[in-house]
């Protein structure tokens, strides 16, 4: 019997980690995940925007749009690339990639460069007027982090729960 042909690629696989992982995020209005890679494909860390351990999410603000910038997300929420760098139990990532839906903000660039990933694989980078991924790129090419935006064949993988379907 021949191979199955209609396997998905790695990169496929990787990317579709980062998405399920961001299938934990509670925020309301942007889910990321996250999903570092070594050079051999074994998956270091995976990670998904919410608030610090501890600070519970229902106490702390999900709001957006606040006035006082205190009672919004921002100040708190921490980014999928972030908590997948902490998530990694202090191994080096060295040379490592990182699979992430939406290109990386500034702050998230700085700890992607920092701890040694040399590639960034994202899907979406719908914020590439604003100032902090402007940024993010021109830290980027600075050190030399290669930027891939991947162009996936497939659209869609459907993951299937029931244990009558395994």
């Amino acid at each position: 019997m021949p191979k199955r042909e209609d396997y998905i690629s790695w990169d496929e696989y990787f990317m579709g980690i980062a998405l399920l992982s961001a299938y934990r995020s509670k925020d309301p209005r942007t889910q990321v995940g996250a999903c570092i890679v070594n050079a051999q494909k074994r998956i270091m860390s995976v990670g998904y925007n919410g608030f610090p351990a501890g600070c519970s999410d229902d106490e702390f603000p999900w709001e957006s749009d606040a006035a006082d910038h205190a009672e919004s997300k921002y100040p708190y929420v921490c980014h999928a690339e972030l908590n997948a760098i902490l998530n990694n139990g202090g191994r080096s990532l060295e040379g490592c990639k990182i699979y992430v839906a939406l290109f990386p903000c500034c702050e998230c660039a700085k700890a992607i460069i920092q701890c040694g990933i040399k590639e960034v694989l994202y899907l979406s980078d719908k914020y590439a007027a604003h100032p902090d991924f402007r940024a993010a790129k021109r830290m980027f090419r600075a050190v030399g982090v290669k930027l891939t935006q991947l162009e996936l064949a497939r659209k869609e993988i459907t993951v299937d729960f029931r244990p009558e379907n395994v």
